[in-house]
């Protein structure tokens, strides 16, 4: 009798063992699988700094509310071994639906949302280190210092003046916690991609250098918004340098005065005493003036073979201008536009 029982509470005993195993393998299945992330929009973005804690990952989802269950997500977190020890910071896109399991793959092997990283309309690299700083986790100040190093410009052939013409205008896909220098060695790969040997023989042609040529290219930028007309104004520019005229060019004394909020250049502006003041100084100024767009790059590469030596905004809001071979016919182009600025009370 008491083997009997014995036997049957065995019996028992494994039957409850294998309920009681099978319903855990089925709670922990609904943890690992399920989807653990409902969101009212398809994705939402998680930002983890470097030097994040797995609690601190844990709180910004809770916070978020990006999670339907934090307790479920620790659990699983804990059977991957997703803790303070493995937790890579990053850019990171949360899609809704994700299960724990979807997530914490994703968050434990680093695998990062590309950044769209897009670079134009900079002035310097003051400008370039503030513009970079909003696309990476390093903060503008360390990107500026790092722009400024001189161990990092001169052994790629620039100084500080000229830094800014190894970046060329366009829309990089990057990682939110790249470093000041992967961007300097992507956008040294992107210089060399963009400077073909054909680019590289049209400006030469020129007697321009690379530098040379972009910063031909900043001025051509802040001279006009017109494209066509922009190897024209570049070609302008060639014919001034190659005969050794001032190039006279007002975005060169705008950016030498730094008041960027100047509409008519006076001739007290033109009295700054500064090397980007090309009325004051023969040849290019030390540096870009900007970071031209594609278009005034081109412009440069593709100059226009002419004989102007002169140009002069329209009187009109076309934003293009009327051009001249001698000064006789730009001063007749020059009091045309400025009669219309007085009549529009431009000072």
């Amino acid at each position: 009798m008491t083997s009997w029982l014995s036997g049957k509470a065995i019996k028992y005993g494994i039957a409850a063992l294998v309920v009681i195993g099978m319903a855990s393998y089925w709670f922990i299945g609904r943890a690992v699988w399920n989807a653990n992330v409902s969101l009212p929009e398809e994705y939402k973005v998680l930002y983890i700094p470097t030097g994040s804690s797995y609690e601190t990952v844990e709180k910004m989802l809770k916070d978020s509310s990006i999670l339907d269950d934090i307790a479920s997500f620790r659990r699983v977190a804990g059977i991957m071994k997703y803790n303070r020890d493995n937790v890579p910071p990053g850019k990171y896109r949360i899609l809704s639906g994700m299960s724990n399991r979807e997530l914490i793959k994703m968050l434990r092997s680093g695998d990062q949302a590309p950044q769209e990283v897009v670079l134009n309309n900079v002035r310097n690299l003051e400008e370039m280190a503030g513009k970079a700083s909003r696309y990476f986790e390093t903060d503008s100040l360390t990107f500026l210092q790092y722009l400024s190093d001189p161990e990092i410009f001169r052994p790629l052939g620039y100084t500080r003046e000229n830094f800014i013409s190894m970046f060329i205008p366009n829309t990089y896909h990057m990682f939110w916690t790249d470093k000041p220098e992967k961007f300097v060695k992507r956008m040294k790969k992107e210089f060399d991609k963009f400077w073909t040997e054909d680019k590289i023989a049209r400006v030469k042609k020129n007697n321009l250098n690379l530098i040379d040529a972009y910063t031909v290219a900043s001025i051509v930028e802040k001279e006009s918004i017109y494209d066509p007309e922009k190897p024209t104004i570049a070609g302008v520019y060639i014919n001034r340098l190659k005969t050794g005229e001032k190039l006279q060019a007002d975005p060169t004394v705008v950016f030498a005065v730094g008041d960027f909020s100047i509409q008519r250049v006076l001739y007290s502006h033109l009295e700054k005493d500064s090397p980007y003041n090309t009325y004051k100084y023969a040849g290019l100024p030390p540096g870009p003036i900007c970071m031209p767009s594609l278009s005034s790059l081109n412009a440069v590469i593709n100059a226009e073979n002419h004989n102007y030596m002169f140009f002069c905004a329209k009187p009109d809001n076309t934003g293009q201008h009327a051009f001249a071979v001698d000064y006789a016919g730009h001063q007749k182009n020059a009091e045309a536009f400025a009669q219309w600025l007085n009549k529009l009370n431009i000072k």
